[in-house]
């Protein structure tokens, strides 16, 4: 490794890849630090919403992504009891884009190599020991057994949501009360359209099921339910998992035959963030920055959006201290318009007590007379139109 860089990425996953391959294609000097010698599967996102795909798009690794690893999923069945309704992606959304999906560990292998290809430099199996804030903010780092200390004109922390980011800038972290976890799990043989997202909603138990195709017969499966009930993990606990999925309407039918091709694991859902994530050389992005409630599927496009601006700023001010905390404020603006919609419907949809029954009492009628009071956010992304009417139209107040 050299002592001096233009940009040092915490963490090789989609973001920190993603800022790597941009800044390195513009002629800077990145080195991008990765801890995993070969990525595994976590249960993490496989689903990229469309306004994601679209962020893939502008950075410029759409193409790579669908040539190796990932596959369009067009359309989207939701069940909610006795209702079923269908959506066609590419012709209802502003981005006129499908679904991406894709096995995560084979997706960071695609974005890693293609920061690599760009000209970043990385280092895989190396750990960040520190990072202290300045100008130039200092990065020490451990790798097979040596110790370096590199200077930067800024560190781009992208390292998740247990970020060290967060401690080494002095960040303050807030966190939203318990709401929903989430249980995930991949299954081979699924009897499933391969072209078709299933959205299965369970008002009645505050629980809801997704099931995203990744071809051949194998879907990652996901548990969204009350954070207050006994976790399921483990393969032991997967009739469990799918006495939960029935219990909420999805198709029993779904799970015969169906083997398990990866770990099962709950994660916690509540969202937990940073206001303005940069200061004193020292930026955060995707889970680092706002590590966005997992059930509503938002997190790796808010990684690529938060890559996407932070470099067109770097790229367009020489000045990367002010276009760092321009990042930030946007990145404030548009994880504010998630956060406020994932407040919204999860009221709406899966809190418990006689308010939430009430609400809705008043606000589910209405919905299956209109489906276009739900906010479309997390599949057309936040800068559609945003305003209060939003929440009235949703709750049924108008």
């Amino acid at each position: 490794m050299a002592l001096e860089y233009d940009v040092i990425a915490v963490g090789g996953g989609l973001g920190g890849s993603a800022v790597a391959k941009v800044m390195a294609s513009s002629g800077a000097h990145v080195l991008l630090v990765e801890r995993e010698t070969r990525f595994k599967d976590r249960i993490r996102g496989e689903a990229l919403m469309p306004w994601g795909v679209d962020e893939a798009r502008r950075i410029g690794v759409y193409d790579a992504l669908r040539a190796s690893c990932a596959r369009d999923v067009p359309k989207l069945l939701r069940i909610a009891g006795p209702l079923r309704s269908e959506r066609d992606f590419i012709a209802s959304t502003p981005q006129g884009l499908a679904v991406l999906t894709f096995y995560h560990p084979a997706m960071q292998e695609v974005m890693i190599s293609e920061a690599e290809s760009a000209g970043a430099e990385v280092v895989r199996g190396a750990r960040i020991r520190s990072v202290q804030p300045g100008r130039p903010p200092r990065v020490t780092i451990e790798h097979e057994g040596k110790i370096d200390e590199c200077r930067a004109r800024l560190v781009i922390c992208c390292d998740g949501r247990s970020s060290a980011g967060r401690g080494w800038g002095g960040f303050e972290v807030r966190q939203d009360r318990e709401q929903m976890v989430v249980s995930g799990v991949l299954l081979d043989r699924m009897a499933i359209a391969e072209d078709t997202n299933v959205f299965v909603m369970g008002p009645h138990v505050g629980q809801f099921v997704l099931f995203f195709p990744q071809g051949g017969g194998r879907v990652r499966a996901y548990l969204c339910y009350q954070h207050d009930a006994p976790r399921i993990s483990g393969e032991v606990a997967f009739s469990r998992f799918v006495e939960g999925c029935v219990v909420t309407g999805a198709p029993a039918d779904f799970y015969s035959g169906v083997t398990i091709a990866g770990p099962l694991a709950t994660f916690d859902g509540a969202d937990n963030w940073v206001d303005h994530p940069y200061r004193d050389g020292i930026a955060l992005i995707g889970d680092a920055a706002a590590c966005s409630d997992p059930t509503w599927g938002q997190g790796m496009s808010l990684a690529l959006r938060d890559a996407r601006v932070l470099t067109d700023f770097l790229r367009t001010d020489d000045d990367w201290d002010g276009a760092a905390h321009a990042y930030a404020a946007e990145h404030d603006r548009y994880y504010g318009v998630i956060h406020s919609v994932e407040d919204w419907e999860t009221q709406v949809f899966f809190e418990r007590g006689t308010q939430a029954d009430d609400i809705r009492k008043r606000a589910l009628p209405k919905l299956a007379l209109e489906p276009s009071r739900l906010p479309d956010v997390f599949i057309s992304g936040p800068d559609i139109p945003f305003d209060a009417s939003m929440k009235a139209r949703l709750f049924g107040y108008d």
